[in-house]
């Protein structure tokens, strides 16, 4: 895969949610509507990088984003592997949407990134 490697100094927010960065970045003063970031966005250069799984397509991929005010850039998407993808679904009831990554996904990520 090694994909995610060219990632790997990039300080990713692993408690972003999709709705927080909506919150956060595009409801300009509804930061704290789940009491869970402190911080306000001051402008544009604020931003975050983080991972969502997006269960839309016929297999569940994980996009790495950067988003600040100005909206989101695709940096890198990767297909689940599929006993994950499979667990990840059925912790979904197979529902379509964009989910945060798991602790299972997570630590799938983390030994991409890093190892």
């Amino acid at each position: 895969m090694g994909q995610l490697r060219a990632f790997k100094d990039l300080i990713i927010d692993w408690e972003m949610t999709p709705e927080d960065a909506v919150a956060i970045y595009l409801e300009w003063g509804n930061n704290g509507y789940r009491g869970g970031y402190q911080h306000a966005v001051k402008g544009k250069e604020d931003h975050s990088h983080y991972f969502v799984v997006n269960t839309w397509n016929e297999k569940p991929v994980v996009t790495l984003l950067y988003r600040n005010s100005d909206g989101a850039d695709e940096l890198a998407e990767l297909p689940l592997p599929e006993k994950l993808a499979d667990t990840f679904l059925k912790g979904v009831y197979n529902h379509k949407g964009v989910y945060p990554v798991n602790d299972d996904v997570r630590q799938w990520l983390e030994k991409e990134l890093y190892n």
